[in-house]
């Protein structure tokens, strides 16, 4: 007999990992109409919140590391969405700038939030509590982040 702490079914990373796969699969068909992918998007939602940021900033934002991050900037450059410059006060840093053509891609995007938002919502995740969700799952991440 297995001990309940090798159950899948135990298993909270099995359930985080699940959902969000599940709910990257869910913005697929959104976002492939303006041919862009999950991770681009999340990157123009950094640059929609504040442009012209040094790439260092952007992936501390994700949470991902700066050569995961880099490749990604690149295909964005390469698409016109984004523009990548030399800092001006510091060579070694690189400025990430949106280009007409990503800036323009908010309002083309502006109704994936409440669409993926309204998709999420079931039983026990609805509008009044998902405040609630966003809090413990950000001292998830939090706590992991210390740990890192």
């Amino acid at each position: 007999m297995i001990p309940d702490e090798f159950k899948l079914d135990n298993q909270l990373c099995f359930r985080l990992y699940t959902a969000s796969r599940l709910l990257t699969q869910a913005y697929h068909p959104l976002l492939s109409e303006q041919g862009i992918t999950y991770p681009q998007y999340l990157v123009l939602l950094v640059l929609w919140e504040k442009d012209a940021q040094p790439v260092n900033d952007i992936a501390k934002r994700l949470h991902l590391e700066t050569n995961t991050v880099t490749p990604l900037l690149q295909r964005m450059e390469k698409e016109g969405i984004l523009t990548r410059k030399k800092g001006e006060t510091d060579a070694r840093q690189m400025i990430v700038s949106l280009t007409k053509k990503g800036a323009g891609l908010r309002k083309k995007l502006a109704d994936v939030p409440s669409t993926v938002g309204s998709a999420v919502i079931c039983d026990s995740v609805t509008r009044d509590n998902a405040q609630d969700l966003f809090r413990m799952l950000d001292d998830i991440i939090k706590t992991l982040s210390e740990k890192q």
